[in-house]
């Protein structure tokens, strides 16, 4: 398999931790969407990341849609999310805010350095949703005693919020204050420290 995409991308880099873990090799194509596109076009006409080529040739886009896959070749018992019920439902909602979080620190970094005329609506639209969520996310992880977000095992949902965390505090500089979402510290603390974050890491590289 081919993984397109950098990761400095929370979401290219939660798809490569996940294959670490679940043991699933795969070849790295650090492809940038704004300098690679043309690259990225025969595997994914939206010219986006994460991209994952399989050995057939089939390419899967959407980080939610590849983890999918990669669940079903690493098998319930050792799947990152449970297979059913309130807790898988608990899980897919701390990833989607955990992604829709990042996706609007994305939207803020394009804002920035792509526009000439910023939208002081759009801006502060954005940062009101990456703020709520943040405190949500927090007040959620505070409520929990284990190791990780349930309990003593990594699951996506921990792999989301970190990868995500570390996006908007690299992207959107000063924004998150560890003395008010000290959960959330404490989380991206816990998660970068495990030799598969560091491993799977790269500094942001902002547009231009």
């Amino acid at each position: 398999m081919i993984l397109i995409g950098q990761y400095d991308s929370p979401f290219v880099r939660r798809v490569a931790i996940a294959c670490r873990l679940y043991g699933i090799d795969f070849e790295h194509q650090p492809w940038s969407v704004f300098g690679d596109a043309a690259r990225i076009e025969p595997y994914n006409p939206l010219k986006r990341v994460p991209t994952l080529v399989l050995d057939t040739g089939e390419s899967l886009i959407e980080s939610a849609a590849i983890l999918d896959h990669l669940d079903e070749l690493a098998g319930p018992e050792k799947a990152m999310i449970p297979e059913r019920g309130v807790e898988r439902r608990a899980t897919l909602k701390v990833c989607a805010l955990a992604t829709g979080m990042a996706d609007k620190a994305v939207s803020l970094v394009y804002e920035r350095v792509l526009h000439s005329e910023k939208s002081p609506v759009w801006v502060e639209r954005c940062n009101s949703q990456v703020s709520g969520v943040l405190g949500a996310l927090d007040k959620d992880r505070a409520t929990r005693s284990g190791a990780f977000w349930f309990g003593g095992k990594l699951s996506h949902a921990d792999i989301a919020v970190a990868c995500a965390l570390r996006f908007t505090r690299e992207a959107l500089p000063g924004f998150f204050d560890d003395q008010r979402w000290p959960a959330l510290a404490a989380h991206g603390e816990r998660c970068e420290g495990l030799d598969v974050f560091r491993e799977i890491s790269q500094p942001l590289n902002v547009p231009s």
